[in-house]
């Protein structure tokens, strides 16, 4: 978990990470836990925070049914959206240094 491991710089820029997921409350506790992440994660176990932010995976059925496409959303203070880091494909990540980049040039 790359946002685990870079906490120390993301927060040192001034940053506030909070992880989205459709998995039940239980099921994050027990990830959170098995990964060692200090920082929130949420349960949007119906998906509507993901569907507003335009990240749901509409292809995904059965049990994946309402997991997002893998993204990090910037918002500023007052909860609006400035940034959007998504990559093609599940595996695919964006770097620390770019969230850090993006929410440095909302900023300016």
């Amino acid at each position: 978990m790359q946002l685990q491991t870079d906490l120390k710089d993301i927060e040192a820029a001034g940053l506030t990470i909070v992880g989205i997921s459709y998995d039940s409350v239980d099921v994050l506790a027990k990830f959170t836990e098995k990964r060692k992440i200090t920082y929130p994660l949420l349960s949007d176990s119906g998906s509507k925070t993901i569907t507003a932010y335009g990240l749901l995976n509409r292809e995904a059925k059965g049990k994946a049914q309402g997991i997002p496409y893998p993204a990090t959303i910037v918002l500023d203070g007052k909860g609006m959206i400035r940034a959007k880091l998504a990559l093609e494909g599940y595996q695919n990540r964006h770097t620390t240094k770019d969230l850090i980049k993006a929410a440095k040039d909302i900023s300016k």
